[in-house]
């Protein structure tokens, strides 16, 4: 059968509908919390631009110096606008230190962007313990969970993090309607 105009909407409509509660139900979030990108650096960048928009006046932000060119590059960017930057380092095994990571928030951060895993050593960062310690302080956190989701549990109904970045080869086994 050819679908054309109303029909190809309606029956893509139906496919986003479907995507889109299938990850809420595997994140354990609600259905209008999971937003489409093109990818997920497009998702990185999202998150983090929106979260400096919301707040002016915050004029820090924490990530790692191991993140993935998709949070780096556009953490750079926001540097050179005048925001101050800090990236936490990691040991000889790709760890963070959580003392670091702790002394390096203030009242000015705006936003704390780690990924979840690392995708080049595969170490799983303490995301529950870090985003914790900035909500404590009123700071938004980010994750870039790309090379977690799918691998690793993630229940956002009990993990304190803003915004999660993920992409569509995380779910290669959801199935759409035919």
């Amino acid at each position: 059968t050819r679908l054309v105009g109303s029909e190809m909407c309606i029956r893509d409509r139906t496919y986003l509908d479907t995507a889109r509660s299938q990850i809420a139900a595997a994140l354990g979030c609600s259905a209008s919390e999971v937003y489409f990108t093109s990818c997920g650096s497009e998702s990185d960048n999202t998150a983090i631009w929106s979260a400096l928009q919301t707040q002016p006046e915050k004029r820090h932000l924490i990530t790692t110096r191991v993140e993935h060119p998709a949070v780096l590059n556009v953490v750079q960017y926001w540097e050179r606008q005048g925001y101050h930057v800090t990236l936490l380092g990691v040991d000889g095994k790709g760890r963070l230190d959580l003392d670091e990571y702790a002394a390096a928030l203030s009242d000015d951060t705006a936003l704390v962007s780690i990924m979840f895993a690392n995708n080049e050593v595969g170490d799983i960062y303490p995301i529950q313990a870090m985003a914790e310690m900035a909500k404590e302080r009123g700071i938004l956190f980010h994750t870039d969970a790309v090379q977690a989701v799918g691998k690793t549990p993630i229940d956002l109904r009990h993990l304190p993090v803003d915004m999660l970045s993920l992409s569509a080869v995380s779910y290669t086994h959801l199935t759409l309607p035919t």
